[in-house]
Order: structure tokens, then C-alpha cells, then sequence
């Protein structure tokens, strides 16, 4: 099918002026870019006017946890309907392949928080390849609706090789993790993640992760580290993820760069002076933020990093026992936890965004020092309650962040966009559904912190380069038709904190490979996404290897 968009605002994703534009979309192809008003009706099976209207490359979610949700909720409204059309899933060393059974169990439980642990779902892969098979499959209930790019997640090889718990790896693990990590990236993963505050990956030294980013960097991937503290030493945290890069080879892409906590109130500058010294020196570095000041994880992320060694179980009964159960207090109440960023808890920021357990569905929305107050309870020991009760499985908004580093961070000539966005809970953080939007207006149009081509930039050129694909993140001739057509003048998040599944205001039309997954606003369940993949060009495309 040929689709005519006549009379557009073209901006191509490359950072340049925009300029009136038709755009002629063949099947999954862009065609046709010509003058405004000089492509006719003859030469299309369908006319938009997308007078008033930008027409822009769809957007990439450099930082999206939507590993499980892409299969279990095809549809996917959250993301067509702000815009994203690519994904890149395996965030924070923790997701589903490569795994074995024991590994796959111990990471349904451990992130269920995050992506929901459905029973009734048909856990069939084990490895990367069979999992970008999945994505592609036409039987369990059809395509994606996105495009999704995969991390090998650190965490979860680390859990594979050596269990949960603390601990170095012997030369023989060393060896098998980075062999593991080098059929990953083989299979078609564009980089590694770590998540450096969550265990298992948390317990992994700098010489462990520079032999596993040699890998990566040895196969022309990235690493994207939530590196070890985003509050107390989090300069450090920064400098040891370049240092790895610079020593390595290997490419840095920031996970979710901020800076928290009231600690580093103002301190975004120096960060940024970090990157750009480390930039000069010719260290391949980008990042991502999300738009918002508060974060998202799960409430067990609190937790020291030694009683969470491993696993669910192990967790709870250290929970339960008196003597232990006081040495957690001391670690999260008196000298801030490395699960909290070296920060002392602070309950009143501490939100319940999801419980799986439906009995403590009540205290979503409220703070734990909420719930304290109400039960008279100490702060603690609601802390401990719900962990023991939702079996870790319990999802948190925590009220941390600063708006002067959000824009000075998202100004930076690295920055890309991701939502860091959960999509399960009761609650969730309304980033999974206003992230771009938000970009777009209320940073963009309402506050010049960018202009629109340079923020269009962020969220589809820039990105589309990091991850190397071969035919996206542009609008130009011969490239997938990935693109939005939205109105600059309208468009807006509308998720809220009190009400977070709301679809964004002003994106009329979103295509994926061609096809309509937002036509007139309204979502149509199209489903043609694909997994892309790291081929052995160095470039990430659609297709088998």
C-alpha cells in the first residue's frame, strides 16, 4: 500500500531546519521525499493532509523495560501512542535470556516488579536468538508493535554462571561469562547492560566488568550501565564507567544519567564536565534521561546489596530472622545502603507504585512514612512487611530528583531520550506513558529548551547512530517508514502521577514498517514491529542473521 503525506513540516531526525515536505510511504518503505504540493493523489492508495501537522522519524526508546510487556500486551498504546516506534530492551543487567531454568526462575521472581511474573505465559526461549525469534514469531499471538533492539544483560549471565550471591568469579567463570556475553552479541544483541545497584551484577568488581566489556567492544557493541550510585559517590560511579570505556575500548551509552538525592542538588555540571573531558580525550560516550524528577524501581532495591545475596528466598529469610533483620535496619536507616545509592532512606520519598500480592493493593500511592503514620508503625517495619508479604515483588516511585540537572543534562550534545518506563503496577510512573510528549512540549515548545529539530534529534537520530541501525531513526528516502506525523502546537503528555495510563495529546499518526499503528489519533492494534538485530556488518537491522 502507498501512503500519500502531503503539505508536511518535515524534520528529519538530522537536526536541520525543517522544511515543507510529501512524503510518499511505500509498504514499509519512505519512498518518495519531495517538494511540498508537487506528489499527487494518482500516485498513492491513501491521502493524509498533514497540513499544520511535523512530520518526524518515530522515536527511540534508548532505555524501555519492555521485554515482557511486548509479548504479553501486543497492542502496546503506551509506546505507539507517544510516538516510539524502536525499542531497546535488556535494561539494567536484569532480563529473560540468555538463561537457563533455574536462572529464568530466579529472574521471573526477582523483576516481577518491574515487568509482572504472568504463570499462564509460555516461557520458550532460553537464549538471545531465541528470544528476538519470539519477537518475530507469528504464532503466540501475532508481531510486536514496536521494534525492539536487545542488551545482554550482565546480571542475569552473572546468574547463570555463579548463581546470585556475592562473590569473584574464578579465571573459569570469568572465561564462560564473557563466552556467553560473545554468543549473546553473536545472536544479535547490540551491546551489554549492568544494573550496578541490584544483584547479582551489583556484586561484579571494575577487573570483572572490564573483561566482559572488552568482549562487547572486541564485537563493535556498547555498554549501558545503571552504574553503582546515582546519590552518595555518584561522580565516582560516572568515572568508573568511563574509565572502563577509555580501558577497554568498549562504547559507553549512560543509563538514566541524573543526578539525585538532595547530595547533588545543582551538581549536574559536574558531571557533564566529567563526560566532556572524557569526550575530548575520545572516549565514545552518549547517554539517556527521562523528563521527570522522580525514578522507579522496586522496593527490594532498598536492601543492602549483601542481604539480597542469593536470591527471592535467601532475601526473605534474613528478613525474618531478629538478629539479621537489625543489621538491615542499621545498613538502610543509619548508614544508607549501596541499594539506595549510599543514601540513609528516606521513607517520606518512597511511594508503593505495584504489589503482587492483592491484599496490599491499599497502600499503592502512599509513601511508606504514610503508611507508617496511618498504622503506627515504625517506617522499618512497614519497609520489611511489605517486602515479606509481595515477596519482593513490589514496584516504588522514588521522589528523589532535581529539575535544574534534568535540563542541563537533557541540553547535553550526547543526550538521548529513554522512559526508563515499568508498565505493570497499579500506579506505575507515568514516563512509560508521556516520556516523547513530554520532550516535545513541555521541554521543547512550552519551555525553548531545545528547539524542536534539535530535540527531534535526540529522539531519533541521535540514538538510531548509537545503535548503529542500518535504515532508521530518519526521515529519507529508502529508510524503514518509522515516522509521526504529530502538531507542534498541541502535542503534550497527559499521564499523570495521580492518573498514569492517559494517552498523549496531539500525535495523530504513528507508522511502524509502514503500517498504521495510530491513524487519526485512534489506535488500530497493527503489529509490525521487528526484532532488530546486530549483524556481523557491525550494523542492526531487521532479518535473520
Amino acid at each position: 500500500m502507498k501512503t500519500l503525506i502531503s503539505n508536511a513540516t518535515l524534520v528529519d531526525g538530522t537536526g536541520e531546519d525543517r522544511r515543507p515536505a510529501d512524503v510518499l510511504l511505500d509498504g514499509p518503505v519512505i519512498a518518495t521525499i519531495a517538494d511540498a504540493g508537487t506528489l499527487t493523489a494518482a500516485e498513492a492508495d491513501r491521502v493524509i493532509d498533514a497540513t499544520g501537522m511535523v512530520l518526524s522519524p518515530g522515536f527511540i526508546d534508548m532505555h524501555a523495560h519492555s521485554d515482557l510487556q511486548l509479548l504479553v500486551n501486543r497492542d502496546h498504546y503506551a509506546k505507539v501512542s507517544q510516538g516510539v516506534t524502536t525499542e531497546l530492551l535488556g535494561q539494567d543487567g536484569l532480563s529473560y535470556a540468555p538463561v537457563d531454568d533455574a536462572t529464568l526462575a530466579g529472574v521471573r521472581e526477582k523483576i516481577a516488579g518491574w515487568n509482572d511474573n504472568p504463570a499462564d505465559f509460555d516461557w520458550n526461549w532460553r537464549t538471545v536468538g531465541e528470544y528476538l525469534d519470539r519477537l518475530d514469531e507469528e504464532e503466540h499471538g501475532g508481531r510486536i508493535a514496536t521494534n525492539a533492539a536487545y542488551l545482554v544483560p550482565q546480571g542475569t549471565v552473572r546468574a547463570m554462571v555463579m548463581g546470585f550471591a556475592e562473590g569473584d568469579p574464578t579465571p573459569e567463570q570469568q572465561q564462560q561469562m564473557q563466552d556467553v556475553i560473545r554468543t549473546a552479541m553473536q545472536e544479535g544483541a547490540v551491546g551489554m547492560s549492568s544494573g550496578l545497584t541490584y544483584t547479582p551484577g551489583m556484586y561484579a568488581q571494575t577487573e570483572e566488568l572490564a573483561g566482559l566489556c572488552r568482549t562487547v567492544g572486541e564485537l563493535g557493541g556498547f555498554y549501558a550501565p545503571h552504574h553503582r550510585s546515582y546519590g552518595k559517590g555518584a561522580l565516582d560511579a560516572y568515572a568508573e564507567m568511563i574509565a572502563l570505556s577509555r580501558d577497554t575500548g568498549c562504547a559507553l551509552h549512560l543509563s538514566h544519567a541524573t543526578m539525585n538525592f538532595a547530595e547533588n542538588k545543582g551538581r549536574a555540571g559536574e558531571l557533564l564536565d566529567l563526560i566532556d573531558s572524557a569526550l575530548d580525550q575520545g572516549v565514545d560516550i552518549t547517554l539517556d534521561t527521562y523528563p521527570y524528577l522522580p525514578g522507579a524501581t522496586t522496593l527490594s532495591a532498598i536492601l543492602p546489596s549483601w542481604a539480597s545475596s542469593g536470591g527471592t528466598d535467601a532475601t526473605l529469610a534474613r528478613l525474618a530472622d531478629p538478629e539479621t533483620r537489625a543489621r538491615i535496619r542499621e545498613a538502610v536507616e543509619i548508614y544508607g545502603s549501596d541499594g539506595c545509592h549510599g543514601v540513609v532512606a528516606e521513607w517520606d520519598t518512597l511511594e508503593i507504585s505495584g504489589v503482587q500480592t492483592p491484599a496490599l493493593a491499599g497502600f499503592v500511592g502512599q509513601t511508606i512514612r504514610d503508611i507508617a503514620t496511618a498504622t503506627g508503625q515504625e517506617p522499618f517495619d512497614v519497609f520489611v512487611h511489605i517486602l515479606m508479604e509481595d515477596r519482593l515483588g513490589t514496584g516504588i516511585l522514588q521522589h528523589v530528583g532535581h529539575e535544574e540537572n534534568v535540563q542541563a543534562i537533557m541540553k547535553h550534545r550526547t543526550h538521548t531520550g529513554g522512559s526508563d518506563g515499568l508498565l505493570v503496577g497499579a500506579k506505575p510512573h507515568p514516563r512509560a506513558w508521556g516520556t516523547f510528549p513530554r520532550y516535545l512540549g513541555h521541554y521543547s515548545r512550552d519551555l525553548g529548551l531545545l528547539g524542536l529539530e534539535e530535540m527531534v534529534h535526540h529522539l531519533s537520530g541521535r540514538p538510531a547512530a548509537r545503535l548503529k541501525l542500518h535504515n532508521r531513526g530518519l526521515v529519507r528516502e529508502g529508510y524503514a517508514a518509522d515516522v509521526v506525523l504529530f502538531d507542534p502546537e498541541t502535542i503534550r503528555d497527559e499521564a499523570t502521577f495521580e492518573n498514569p495510563r492517559q494517552a498523549a495529546s496531539g500525535i495523530h499518526y504513528v507508522f511502524v514498517n509502514g503500517a498504521a499503528a495510530i491513524d487519526g489519533g485512534q489506535p488500530t492494534g497493527a503489529r509490525a514491529g521487528r526484532a532488530l538485530r546486530r549483524h556481523s556488518d557491525g550494523l542492526t537491522r531487521e532479518g535473520q542473521l
